[in-house]
């Protein structure tokens, strides 16, 4: 879903417009074991703490933190480049903190656990989900400290390399911005922290506004595991302070998940420098004439609604064969109706609230404009609140936005059809790329869908809503820029140096 400001969080979303006095804030932070409400300069801030960080399930107030001007974003760009000249920080001892980082995410599993969840979306048994895999993208970050070895140079392939000998070497790219979601406040951070830092690069974090302090209580665990006090800065802000972190002529890279239209804003101010964006998908899946109906329902229930849809890998549009179309209707409908929404802190919910009201107003709206134009609800279609049930739509018209865009809410679409590459055309016919589903018993379909569709992932057997975090991960068309995944993004955060010598000198 788009941001359509710096924001890293939808244009609905109010996440900026809170402020209030910072009375019993620092008691709100310690009581989540989290030191400041913002860190610049080898420093925790203290305060003025008036950014609110809400529970979108009640509103309730979970803690306050500081909020960023751009004079804050030059501060952190400054101290983190004095880090990279003034502190010998060793390969070793960065895949080493790393690890530890690692150890104590697992440790403290069950306080990571619910500032996730209380600050954002997610159950608690999502958020447990995230805690755990945040701490493997970290140890996989310290594994891939051999990617930064390089090579020896072929000088003796080419007549000009006479009496020359070299290699190259991979070295950092110097003061990265990273720019973070919502919707995996934690683990998406790690993504861009763990290569980053590996890479030997200085970073300045601005998490989601809305969710700031899941990358906080991260930052302070890499601190505690022995990161250099100012490699690193963390600052919650507003569009303003966003514009001139990544405008900012020192940043050698801006590495940002969120939407196109945002992405579009930071390459326009960014300029002529390394990007690296993901930023989303209309994703699909194909069932066919021999594929595993049952299979492919319960895969699609799990992948249209967990997180409340609000997922970049979320099945959107799904495509049957005539011949099962009213069967997985039937299926997906009922497992729809099965779902538990309610609170996030119940262990026997499934689905949570929307990360703003006003966000499931836009999914609501969303659907009853699909609804207007002809579709029809067969489950869901039900909003109280943040929470928006899920929703199965049919008859859905192909210009409907619902359709047409990344619709980050607990809806999905499904239509029948006769002949594969009609199905195959009509889902790669969207400007996102990034992941697609294909059940079938045929190999022969499944390369067939492989090679037809322009995407980043294409899953055989399974739907899109699928990762692992080793794996190269991104999209074709405006679903991304660049691959992250760890390996990937540790390619992406350095870059090759040559070391030529004349032995003939």
């Amino acid at each position: 879903m788009d941001t359509m400001t710096l924001t890293s969080c939808t244009p609905e979303c109010a996440c900026c417009a809170h402020s209030a006095p910072a009375e019993a804030t620092d008691e709100l932070l310690r009581g989540l074991g989290i030191p400041g409400g913002g860190y610049v300069a080898g420093e925790w801030l203290q305060g003025p703490l008036t950014l609110e960080v809400t529970d979108p399930e009640d509103g309730s107030l979970v803690a306050r933190v500081y909020e960023a001007q751009a004079a804050d974003m030059d501060r952190a760009v400054g101290g983190v480049q004095r880090s990279l000249r003034e502190d010998t920080w060793e390969l070793w001892e960065r895949r080493e903190v790393l690890e530890r980082a690692s150890d104590l995410v697992r440790a403290e599993s069950a306080r990571l656990a619910r500032i996730i969840s209380s600050e954002g979306s997610k159950t608690i048994t999502e958020a447990t989900r995230e805690v755990a895999r945040t701490a493997e993208t970290l140890k996989i970050s310290a594994h891939s400290a051999a990617l930064l070895e390089g090579e020896t140079l072929p000088f003796e392939d080419t007549a000009r390399g006479a009496g020359k000998f070299g290699y190259y070497r991979r070295v950092p790219l110097g003061v990265v911005a990273a720019i973070t979601p919502f919707n995996d406040p934690m683990n998406l951070v790690a993504h861009k922290v763990g290569p980053g830092l590996l890479a030997g690069n200085a970073i300045v974090l601005k998490p989601a506004a809305v969710t700031p302090l899941s990358a906080l209580a991260l930052h302070d665990i890499l601190l505690r595991a022995g990161m250099p006090a100012q490699r690193m800065a963390v600052l919650a802000s507003g569009r303003e302070a966003g514009s001139a972190l990544v405008g900012d002529p020192r940043i050698a890279a801006v590495s940002f998940t969120g939407g196109p239209s945002t992405g579009d804003t930071i390459a326009r101010i960014a300029g002529a420098r390394k990007l690296l964006m993901e930023l989303g998908g209309n994703n699909a899946v194909l069932v066919c004439e021999d594929g595993d109906v049952e299979s492919a329902a319960e895969g699609i229930v799990d992948g249209a609604f967990g997180v409340a849809g609000q997922n970049c890998l979320s099945v959107q549009r799904v495509f049957v064969h005539a011949s099962h179309y009213e069967r997985l209707v039937s299926l997906v409908a009922a497992g729809a109706e099965r779902l538990v929404v309610g609170s996030k802190r119940d262990a026997s919910t499934d689905v949570g609230p929307l990360i703003a009201e006003r966000e499931s107003r836009r999914v609501e709206e969303w659907v009853e404009e699909a609804i207007a134009g002809g579709a029809r609800a067969v489950a869901g279609r039900r909003r109280e609140g943040a929470f928006y049930w899920p929703t199965v739509l049919v008859d859905v018209p192909s210009d409907a936005r619902v359709s047409r865009e990344e619709v980050f809410g607990p809806v999905v679409l499904i239509e029948p059809f006769t002949e594969v590459d009609a199905a195959l055309e009509a889902m790669d016919d969207t400007e996102y790329g990034l992941q697609a589903g294909v059940f079938t018993a045929s190999l022969r379909t499944a390369m067939h869908a492989v090679d037809r569709l322009h995407m980043g992932s294409v899953l055989v057997n399974d739907t899109s809503d699928f990762r692992i975090d080793a794996m190269p991960f991104g999209g074709s068309k405006r679903s991304g820029v660049g691959r992250e995944g760890v390996a990937e993004a540790v390619r992406e955060l350095s870059e090759p140096k040559n070391v030529i010598l004349n032995r003939a000198f």
